[in-house]
């Protein structure tokens, strides 16, 4: 294992959801369905497992019916130094197109730059990195 992964549960557009995060980080997406599982909680075509791999990995599923739907309070994913500054500042552009910018990501005092945001499926990432 190479690190935490980030697992999602959303509230019935798992698709849609990892098909913008391979819009904004590339990577490959694969998913799978309730019914290629044989899963019988839900519909056929909700997302059972979806992996994103690639510079940035998520993996993500449609909740079922006794789970909670992705709300996160009191954490965010960071992305701190995780790319070349221009595609750190890409993403954040990318990421907080319908969602909502809470600091946009710009140099600090202490020499670093860093910015916060919460996308449009409620996920808050602070993406940032140190020097120029």
């Amino acid at each position: 294992m190479t690190g935490i992964t980030p697992y999602l549960l959303f509230p019935g557009n798992a698709g849609e959801a990892l098909e913008f995060y391979r819009s904004v980080f590339g990577g490959a997406l694969e998913i799978r369905t309730f019914a290629d599982f044989g899963r019988v909680d839900g519909p056929d075509d909700a997302v059972a497992h979806g992996t994103l791999v690639g510079p940035v990995a998520i993996y993500g599923a449609d909740a079922g019916a006794d789970e909670d739907a992705v709300h996160i309070g009191g954490m965010f994913f960071s992305l701190l130094g995780a790319a070349a500054p221009s595609t750190l500042h890409r993403w954040f552009e990318a990421l907080a197109d319908s969602g909502r910018i809470l600091f946009p990501l710009e140099r600090r005092a202490w020499g670093a730059s860093d910015g916060q945001l919460v996308d449009q499926y409620g996920v808050r990432w602070l993406i940032g990195y140190e020097g120029a």
